[in-house]
C-alpha cells in the first residue's frame, strides 16, 4: 500500500509542496511580527492583510499560466517546468528585496510583499497543474497527501524557522535563507520530467465561465449559499490576523512564538482537521459546520484569557491549541460542505470559485482587525471576534435545516488544496 509513495515522482511532489507553503507567511503572519517589532500601527499591520488579495484572485490569470509558453525556455524544458523556474526564481528575488525592505516604508514594504504573495500564488496555480498532470490517476490521492506535508513543512520553515532565525540573526538574514529555500521549486522543476498534457487545449468562455454559473444559480437559495460562504470564516479573519501581533504586544519573544506558536500551532492544525472529518462523518456535512462553528467560535475566547494572563507560557501553549485545534476543526467542515456544492461537471470551477470567494471575504474582513484592535483593547476585540461568527453560524443552521428537508444524496468531495 505504500509503495506509491516510493516512486520518484512523488519526492518531486513533496518538493514542490514545500516551495508552495515557504512563501506564504513570509507575507503574512512573519511579516506582521517584523512590523510590529518596527513600531507600525496595529491599523497598518492589519491592513497588510490586503497583500493576499492574489491568492483569492489567482483563478483570473490561471488561463495565461496554463496555455502560454515562454518564449525559448519554453521550448526547452516544457510549458509547466518553464514557469515553475521562472517563477521560482522571481519568488527568490522577490522575497531577498523584501528582507531588505525597511518595514516602517509602508509603500516599499507593501509592494514587495504583494509582488511575493502574486508570484506566490501564480507559483501555486502551475504546481497544482503539474501535480495533477505528472501522476496517474491512482497516485492522485497519495499525491495531495504528498503536497500536504510539504506544505506544512514550508509553513514552519517560514514561520517558526524565520521567526528563529530573525532572532539570532535579524531580519535581512532571515528573508535571504527563505530566499534561498525558496529556490527549492525551481531546482526541482529541473531535475523532474516535464508531465505529458496536450500542446493545444479547446477553449470556450461560456463552457469554462458561464455554464458553472448558470447552473449554480439554477439551485433554490444559491444566493444565500454565497452570503454564508463570504460570511462563516469572519470570526476567524479578525482574530487570525491579529493573533501574532498580541503575542508580541503582550511580551513574548520571537523564539517563544516559534517554539509554542509555530511548531505547536501546527500540529494542532493538523489534528483539528483530522476531527473536523470525524465530525462530518458523524453528524453530515451541514450539521457539521454548526457544531464546528460554534466550537471554534468559543475558542476565541482563549485569548481573552490570555489577555489576563499576560506573558504566561503555559497559557500560550493553551491559547495556541485551541486556536489551531479549532481552526483545523471549521475548515475541515468548511472545506467539505464546498465540495458538496460542486456539480460533478462543473467541480474544478466551482470549487475555485468558491474557495476564492471565502478567502476574498477573509482578507477582506481581516483588514480593519488592527483597527478594531486598537480601539477595544484585545479582551474586547477577542470577544467581538467571537460574536463576528454569528451571523456566518445562523446561516449554517438554516442550511442545515434546508438539507435535512431536502435529503439529498450525499456526495464526497475531494480534499481542498493547500495553494
Amino acid at each position: 500500500m505504500l509503495e506509491v509513495y516510493r516512486n520518484p515522482r512523488q519526492l518531486a511532489i513533496l518538493a514542490m509542496g514545500f516551495a508552495s507553503g515557504l512563501p506564504l507567511a513570509l507575507s503574512g503572519a512573519t511579516l506582521s511580527v517584523r512590523l510590529t517589532e518596527a513600531g507600525v500601527s496595529l491599523a497598518t499591520v492589519g491592513a497588510y492583510a490586503l497583500v493576499g488579495l492574489s491568492y483569492s484572485l489567482k483563478f483570473l490569470w490561471s488561463p495565461v499560466l496554463d496555455r502560454v509558453a515562454l518564449p525559448g525556455l519554453g521550448a526547452r524544458l516544457g510549458q509547466r517546468r518553464s514557469w515553475l523556474v521562472a517563477l521560482g526564481l522571481a519568488l527568490a528575488a522577490a522575497i531577498g528585496a523584501l528582507g531588505f525592505a525597511d518595514p516602517r516604508d509602508a509603500w516599499l514594504t507593501a509592494i514587495l510583499a504583494g509582488l511575493v504573495a502574486f508570484l506566490s500564488a501564480s507559483q501555486d496555480i502551475v504546481i497544482d497543474a503539474y501535480r495533477i498532470e505528472l501522476l496517474a490517476k491512482d497516485e492522485q490521492a497519495a499525491g495531495a497527501a504528498t503536497t500536504q506535508w510539504g506544505y506544512r513543512v514550508g509553513m514552519i520553515a517560514s514561520g517558526a524557522g524565520a521567526l528563529a532565525l530573525a532572532q539570532h540573526f535579524g531580519w535581512p538574514q532571515s528573508y535571504l535563507a527563505m530566499a534561498a529555500l525558496a529556490g527549492v521549486g525551481a531546482v526541482t522543476a529541473l531535475a523532474a520530467p516535464e508531465p505529458v498534457h496536450p500542446n493545444a487545449r479547446s477553449w470556450s468562455l461560456a463552457g469554462a465561465v458561464v455554464e458553472p454559473f448558470r447552473e449554480f444559480a439554477s439551485r433554490p437559495g444559491w444566493a444565500w449559499i454565497l452570503v454564508f460562504v463570504l460570511l462563516y470564516r469572519l470570526g476567524d479573519a479578525l482574530s487570525g490576523q491579529m493573533s501574532n501581533p498580541f503575542y508580541v504586544k503582550i511580551g513574548f519573544s520571537k523564539d517563544e512564538i516559534a517554539s509554542v506558536a509555530k511548531l505547536f500551532g501546527i500540529v494542532a492544525s493538523m489534528a483539528g482537521i483530522a476531527a473536523g472529518g470525524a465530525f462530518a462523518y458523524r453528524l453530515g456535512t451541514a450539521r457539521a459546520l454548526v457544531a464546528a462553528g460554534v466550537i471554534h467560535a468559543l475558542g476565541n475566547l482563549a485569548f481573552v484569557l490570555q489577555a489576563a494572563l499576560g506573558h504566561d507560557l503555559r497559557g500560550l501553549a493553551f491559547t495556541i491549541f485551541v486556536e489551531n485545534f479549532t481552526g483545523g476543526l471549521v475548515s475541515a467542515a468548511f472545506v467539505g460542505y464546498l465540495s458538496t456544492l460542486c456539480h460533478p461537471a462543473f467541480t474544478a470551477t466551482q470549487y475555485a470559485l468558491l474557495s476564492s470567494l471565502s478567502a476574498v471575504g477573509r482578507t477582506l474582513f481581516a483588514s480593519p482587525s488592527g483597527w478594531l484592535a486598537d480601539r477595544l483593547g484585545w479582551p474586547l476585540f477577542f470577544t467581538a471576534a467571537a460574536l463576528a461568527a454569528l451571523p456566518g453560524l445562523s446561516l449554517a443552521v438554516a442550511l442545515s435545516r434546508a438539507s435535512a428537508r431536502a435529503a439529498p444524496p450525499s456526495p464526497r468531495g475531494s480534499a481542498a488544496s493547500p495553494t
